[in-house]
């Protein structure tokens, strides 16, 4: 892979890298140590992770990019599978990144956020070996992207929308994007819609990764774009398995946070008395 990026609605510009400087950079390890010693500690062979990639606050979201991460498998421990988009070919492609780099791969150097969903363990295993068979997950990506990509729809395919239809593949033992999405729509999988202004729905004119002939005219004539978002992954996930556990850890001023399950982490990653918080050095 070249010049890659993950998000949705919409990805950072292809020409825009963020400059990091090296304190930021020795945080971000130090951040991405913790983010793996919390994966460690779950003993899971694998869990879905997300990081506050894109910045979405103008959506009122926090999460934009969604991937799978497994304990032994691929380079490194707990590396990361994912769907990237590839900016000098203009293709999405399947790509497996350490654990820093995915964490390094933010708008924000300064706070940032990810969120880990451990399931069950059959659930784990079962992602795990699907996430793991390359000929499935190579099967399940679509050769177009779109950040925005409707879910229900083959035109198309945004990273979130991915990880939804490899989940799927494992718990139903499915080969074929139409089949995952049949069953993600039978299981109750709705993503939530979020607001489109009008800047947006102009940008889908000029901008290769983002599309919108593949939604629906009733939701676009209501400002409304239905995609996979990280959220919208997880609420399926933690519906399917009520027992998933969800850990939130984010890097900011004060040093490190993480918190299990609760409500989500402060803005600003400002910590809670009951967080735990480890202060930078």
């Amino acid at each position: 892979v070249g010049s890659a990026h993950a998000g949705s609605l919409p990805p950072r510009g292809c020409d825009r890298p963020l400059q990091v400087s090296a304190d930021q950079q020795d945080r971000l390890l130090r951040f991405a140590a913790e983010v793996r010693a919390a994966l460690a500690r779950s003993g899971a062979p694998a869990a879905l992770i997300a990081r506050s990639g894109t910045d979405l606050s103008r959506f009122q979201l926090r999460y934009s990019h969604a991937a799978v991460a497994l304990a032994d498998g691929l380079d490194s421990p707990w590396a990361v599978r994912q769907l990237y988009y590839d900016c000098s070919d203009r293709a999405p492609r399947l790509f497996d990144q350490g654990l820093a780099g995915f964490v390094l791969g933010s708008d924000n150097a300064e706070v940032g956020y990810v969120s880990l969903l451990l399931l069950p363990p059959e659930a784990a295993s079962t992602l795990a070996q699907a996430a793991l068979d390359k000929p499935l997950a190579l099967g399940l990506l679509n050769a177009r992207y779109s950040a925005n990509a409707y879910p229900f729809s083959t035109a198309y395919q945004n990273c979130n929308q991915w990880v939804a239809e490899l989940l799927a593949a494992a718990v139903a033992g499915l080969r074929t994007r139409e089949d995952a999405q049949a069953w993600l729509r039978a299981e109750g999988y709705a993503p939530e819609p979020v607001r489109a202004s009008p800047w947006l729905m102009l940008a889908g004119r000029f901008v290769p990764w983002l599309h919108f002939h593949d939604h629906p005219d009733a939701l676009l004539n209501a400002g409304r774009v239905q995609t996979s978002l990280p959220d919208s992954v997880y609420a399926f996930a933690q519906q399917r398995w009520p027992t998933a556990r969800r850990i939130e850890l984010c890097h900011g001023p004060q040093g490190m946070v993480q918190r299990e399950d609760g409500a989500p982490l402060a803005e600003g990653c400002v910590p809670a008395p009951d967080d735990r918080v480890t202060a930078w050095r």
